[in-house]
């Protein structure tokens, strides 16, 4: 796990300059690599790459990158891990030994045999073969092309575009700004998706004409040859190398055909193989454990596979219906792992706030980011590498959205519209909190399984839910935090998304799949992975989910509905195999998430710091967000008649992240 960044001066640069430059670019992503530093400089091109080093494999200079290929047409920054790439080792040497002789291999590093297939096989085909996490910048020194690509599931960041004429690409936003004369200017369409979904959705960013790279692709920019400039604009020529759309419907087509038994071995299997795959290291690895069904599943499978205990992590809270560490500890000493926990006082987490605008580097709120943070924190003090069990809901159907909205449009699809009107306003009657006291006193006369947490937020979602006129248009609910915000955001409209342009979907036959399928294109790599990635490398760790393995992900897709939902309960199949290691009744409870209790929070201890960022008169200054409805909202969550905790924390983090970045952004 490293931070790469770089650029392509059309003008050319001096060497020393370029040096200066991408070295400056490297510095602001120390975190993510604080082991070693480089700059590799072709000043004729005026191309620049610069990688920062956490050591993981090979721990030797023989790993310094850039790294040139042992033809030295190619030069790689690259950030990430190739988990297969021994495998590769083999396959090139048998290639070398039919023609000259085997390769001279420097080291063991994975970057070196990337850079060996590229000589071999090419780009494109060595990014089909290879199974990993990465994202990379390579330059080809002979056709001068710059080749900018992104991991299938999009565990690796990586940011590009144009500042001043010049191409630019870094890991973070933060090693962009670094460049000489950013002043690039905040994109009001991306603001509005950001206060829709908590995120800023591929393939944009906060700012104007610097774009994410989307999932499981990669862009070439070549030079132009009577120019020697780089030859495309704007967000170039993306293309994919694997395509999440043909694995969902080739899965549908050709489900799998095998019983259920066979279907749970086929599935350990591919968790077996993944999971030893992300074990190598040569540094000290541990597991973050929740005590939920992935976490626990992929620790369980890391204890059955080692021959001493596996360490693992969790943070606790002293507010119960947050707190996942008693859960955690009982499935570690279950399984007897090293286990670490950590209790945390609120004052300890509300400490983190100011951090976030620096960790996340552009506008993101989901407040889980807290204790994200706050474990890798933890598990940062005893290794360097940590797997954890991000992807299986998205793969298996684990969020309660799944069932409730599937459940709501099989009745709302036949209401008349009258009657949903005066079911909503009954539901919003009472405040959510109301209903959460009422829940409470008869929970315990409901099964587990309709024991929700914060029952209260989703009947008043609920009511929201009732003017939804499809399923589709359920689930886009369901996903925005702020319904309608090119009316928050001044001068701005939504672009397209993923979510969006439906005619693009994969035809899939049931509204559990497609609702899993837009997760895994959506909510899992732009807010679940960048939550890990960003509080991970912040304090120099390296995290692997061996949950989306795409062997794994591809074997999902082919597994049947029934399989993964079943009596209104998700991941059955997941489940099945935690079972063989686990006792049932260690993990079988309501699903709790990850969080913090931000709603209280704001109305106590962070009052003061969120009427100063949300002051009406400071909104109207920066000309970015209407306060009336901010200010509406606010005064209803403070008044405890509603939480709009959701809502008001995207607003806060953006004007948080704007505070934090001010000199940076211009022109806006």
């Amino acid at each position: 796990m490293c931070g790469i960044t770089g650029f392509w001066q059309p003008d050319g640069c001096s060497h020393d300059e370029g040096a200066a430059v991408g070295r400056a670019m490297a510095d602001a992503l120390a975190t993510r690599g604080p082991d070693d530093v480089g700059v590799w400089v072709d000043d004729t091109a005026g191309v620049a790459l610069a990688h920062r080093r956490l050591s993981v494999l090979d721990l030797s200079p023989a790993g310094h990158q850039p790294m040139v290929s042992p033809s030295g047409r190619y030069v790689i920054a690259y950030n990430g891990e190739i988990y297969n790439h021994l495998e590769l080792r083999a396959e090139l040497d048998k290639i070398g030994a039919g023609e000259t002789a085997p390769f001279r291999w420097r080291g063991h590093a994975d970057t070196e045999t990337l850079l060996a297939a590229f000589d071999v096989w090419g780009i494109e085909a060595t990014l089909k073969k290879a199974v990993g996490m990465f994202a990379f910048a390579l330059w080809d020194r002979r056709t001068r092309t710059l080749t900018l690509a992104r991991d299938r599931m999009g565990e690796k960041p990586l940011y590009y575009g144009w500042v001043k004429g010049a191409l630019v690409f870094g890991s973070e936003l933060k090693a962009l700004r670094a460049f000489p004369g950013f002043d690039q200017a905040i994109d009001r369409g991306a603001l509005a998706l950001f206060l829709r979904h908590n995120y800023v959705p591929a393939p944009w960013s906060i700012y104007e004409n610097i774009w994410k790279l989307p999932q499981a692709s990669f862009v070439q920019f070549a030079c132009h040859p009577d120019t020697a400039k780089p030859q495309a604009a704007g967000r170039g020529d993306v293309r994919t190398y694997w395509s999440l759309p043909t694995v969902a419907e080739q899965g549908q087509i050709n489900p799998w055909a095998g019983s259920e038994q066979e279907a749970r071995e086929e599935l350990e299997r591919l968790l077996r193989q993944s999971i030893r795959g992300q074990m190598l290291a040569d540094v000290p690895l541990g597991a973050f454990l929740s005590g939920g069904i992935d976490s626990s599943t992929v620790v369980a499978l890391m204890q059955a596979m080692s021959d001493r205990p596996v360490k693992t992590f969790t943070v606790g809270f002293h507010e119960a219906r947050y707190n996942e560490a008693t859960h955690a500890k009982a499935v570690a000493q279950h399984l007897g792992t090293d286990h670490t926990e950590l209790y945390v006082t609120p004052v300890e987490a509300q400490a983190v706030i100011p951090r976030l605008p620096h960790l996340y580097d552009e506008p993101f709120a989901d407040s889980s980011q807290i204790p994200t943070f706050l474990v890798a924190q933890l598990a940062r003090r005893h290794v360097t590498v940590a797997l954890s069990g991000d992807g299986g809901d998205e793969l298996f159907g684990g969020y309660n959205r799944y069932f409730w909205a599937s459940r709501i449009w099989r009745w709302l699809g036949p209401t008349p519209h009258t009657l949903r009107k005066g079911l909503a306003y009954g539901l919003t009657r009472l405040s959510p909190s109301a209903w959460n006291k009422v829940f409470s006193a008869v929970a315990f006369l409901l099964p587990a399984r309709l024991r929700y947490g914060n029952l209260g937020d989703k009947l008043h979602k609920l009511a929201g839910l009732l003017q939804a006129a499809s399923a589709e248009d359920v689930y886009y609910f369901l996903v925005s935090q702020w319904k309608h915000p090119e009316r928050l955001v001044f001068g701005s409209s939504e672009p397209a998304t993923v979510l969006t342009e439906r005619q693009q979907w994969p035809r899939l036959k049931d509204f559990e799949s497609r609702m899993m399928y837009l997760d895994q294109r959506s909510y899992l790599p732009d807010d679940i992975l960048v939550k890990v990635d960003r509080a991970a490398m912040g304090v120099s760790l390296e995290t692997r989910v061996p949950l989306l393995d795409h062997r794994l992900v591809e074997f999902a897709w082919r597994v049947p509905p029934a399989m993964k939902i079943r009596a209104g309960q998700g991941k059955w199949l997941l489940r099945q195999v935690l079972y063989r290691y686990v006792p049932r009744d260690l993990v079988e409870r309501p699903k709790m998430g990850f969080g913090v209790p931000i709603d209280a929070w704001l109305r106590g201890p962070l009052r003061e710091w969120a009427e100063d960022l949300l002051a009406e008169d400071r909104l109207r200054r920066e000309g970015y967000l209407d306060s009336s409805p901010i200010r509406k909202k606010w005064q209803e969550h403070l008044s405890g008649h509603r939480n709009w905790v959701y809502p008001l924390w995207t607003v806060l983090m953006f004007q948080a992240w704007l505070d934090a970045t001010r000199g940076a952004v211009h022109g806006c």
